[in-house]
């Protein structure tokens, strides 16, 4: 370990290092040379290729936005991308290829497929990115051949094939998109006639149970009762006046002599009926001063109340002896009555029939009403079912026309934006400069040739010196001697150099020189060359 330590903390020898360099000169020198001059050599060998390029702009459509949106896809990548797909495809590509007669090599015979690769390698794509942004705003097409107008035709069809593809795609594309919103709206269409047909027809199957007829079917549910109230207090009146005509005549078969008095009134029956409206007329105007606790309104109802009695009682005998004595006493009165005296018992019984018809078209009446009454109770018990039911039926009409309309205008959008793909008024691409015509060829780049011929030669020089210093076990400084022998050095023998050895010392010293200076030299020249040519 503490010689471990000793040998990696050793200074940095650079006597050593120039002993190197001083003895192995030639065998750097020599590679290097060499190595430059096989790279840089084949510069001026190589064919040279010629690359025009151009750059086309995106241009982003002159329409905002905000008024008409586009209807195609926004990824500007991803369009590229599969427009250089389609224009990089072999059918055409063998179109440029045949039109300008490409790679026809007189040496060599080329199939389509192979000339198709070939001129996928000549092309290059490369996209611009805005610095800020970082959104693709450009992008550069160029393409290498040997000749260089064919170089500048080449790219020049490639860049009309990519302006007019972008505008055939985006036109595709937005009439596509409009094709398909015009099904979607015709399915839409459909489907919201069926659902206005359903909600028309439940409505007609169920007319008068609607929601929306309920206040109607209350009012007039209210109408038929209050009808109905008025015409059951119609009947009961007329019911009144068919027993009162009833005892009237009664009361005339039964006592005709004394039905009258000497002035010509009534008397009996129609006598408590006329006390009884004087009385209802007093307790009238009685209540519509007091109270029903003030006395007199309280005597006029013990009053009326008694004379009901009598005059149910007196009815009540009227009929008993009328029932036995009926036939008999129309006998008599045909015979003992004269015309001037039957006159008023005609009336009755004209009006007792009047009553009874009066009656019987009351109660048709009341069974009608009753009858509609019915129904609209009906309609209004069946109406939260039908409104459950409607409801359902509405919810889908009412999404069917929100989506329709929605749809509809997604079409006016969409026809709007393919009007403007149309007339070019959208998203296009823009060759800002025609295709350059090169002058000079890119490659092969001679300059940097040259320089990579330097470190391949720095390299190969580096490599040979390793390969002969290393399996060299010679001594060749007193440090290495001092690392091998186990004891101090007490002494040493000088070198013994004679003239001769000074000689050749130094005419191998200017030989290295001379070397070192030629390759310098050589290497110097060629780059200023390949600066100059390129």
């Amino acid at each position: 370990m503490p010689e471990k330590e000793e040998e990696k903390t050793q200074p940095f020898d650079l006597g050593r290092y120039l002993d190197i360099v001083r003895r192995r000169h030639v065998h750097f020198l020599v590679p290097l040379f060499l190595g430059w001059l096989l790279v840089w050599g084949s510069s001026w060998v190589l064919p040279a290729r010629y690359k025009s390029g151009t750059l086309i702009l995106v241009e982003q459509p002159t329409m905002p936005k905000e008024y008409v949106a586009p209807n195609v896809n926004d990824d500007l990548q991803a369009r590229l991308q599969s427009i250089t797909q389609q224009i990089l495809s072999r059918t055409r590509l063998l179109l440029i290829i045949d039109k300008l007669h490409l790679y026809n090599d007189r040496h060599k015979v080329r199939t389509p497929d192979e000339k198709v690769e070939l001129m996928r390698k000549d092309i290059d794509i490369e996209l611009v990115h805005d610095a800020q942004s970082g959104a693709l705003n450009a992008f550069r097409i160029s393409y290498s051949a040997r000749d260089p107008h064919i170089a500048q035709q080449v790219t020049s069809e490639l860049t009309g094939l990519f302006i007019d593809e972008n505008s055939r795609v985006r036109e595709q594309e937005s009439e596509e998109t409009t094709e398909f919103i015009k099904n979607q709206l015709a399915t839409a269409r459909s489907t919201l006639a069926d659902q206005e047909a359903k909600v028309r027809a439940f409505q007609s199957a169920h007319e008068g149970e609607l929601p929306t007829q309920q206040a109607a079917n209350l009012q007039i549910l209210s109408g038929l009762q209050a009808q109905l109230q008025s015409e059951q207090d119609a009947l009961n009146a007329a019911k009144q006046h068919r027993v009162y005509s009833e005892s009237l005549i009664t009361q005339y078969r039964a006592a005709p002599g004394t039905t009258r008095t000497a002035s010509g009134a009534p008397t009996g029956l129609a006598a408590i009926d006329q006390q009884l409206d004087a009385l209802r007329s007093k307790l009238a105007n009685l209540s519509a001063r007091y109270t029903d606790q003030y006395p007199e309104v309280r005597e006029a109802k013990e009053e009326i109340a008694k004379t009901e009695k009598t005059r149910e009682r007196l009815i009540a005998n009227l009929k008993s002896a009328a029932d036995s004595k009926e036939h008999k006493a129309e006998a008599d009165a045909r015979e003992t009555i004269d015309p001037v005296q039957n006159a008023p018992l005609l009336q009755l019984q004209n009006q007792l029939q009047a009553d009874q018809t009066e009656i019987a078209n009351r109660e048709r009446a009341i069974g009608g009403l009753q009858s509609r009454i019915n129904e609209y109770q009906g309609r209004l018990s069946a109406e939260p079912a039908v409104e459950q039911q409607l409801a359902d039926l509405t919810r889908g009409y009412e999404q069917s026309q929100v989506n329709y309309n929605e749809l509809l205008k997604k079409e006016n959008d969409s026809q709007m934006a393919t009007s403007m793909e149309q007339i070019q008024a959208g998203e296009r691409f823009t060759m800002l400069d025609p295709p350059s015509l090169p002058q000079k060829p890119d490659f092969p780049n001679r300059l940097k040739m040259c320089a990579a011929g330097l470190g391949v030669g720095v390299a190969l020089g580096l490599l040979v010196v390793v390969v002969f210093e290393f399996p060299d076990d010679r001594l060749h400084s007193e440090m290495q001697i001092q690392e091998l022998l186990p004891v101090a050095i007490i002494s040493e023998v000088p070198e013994i150099v004679t003239p001769l050895d000074l000689r050749r010392a130094k005419m191998k010293m200017a030989l290295g020189w001379a070397a070192a200076a030629f390759v310098i030299s050589v290497i110097m020249a060629g780059s200023a060359v390949s600066y100059l040519h390129d």
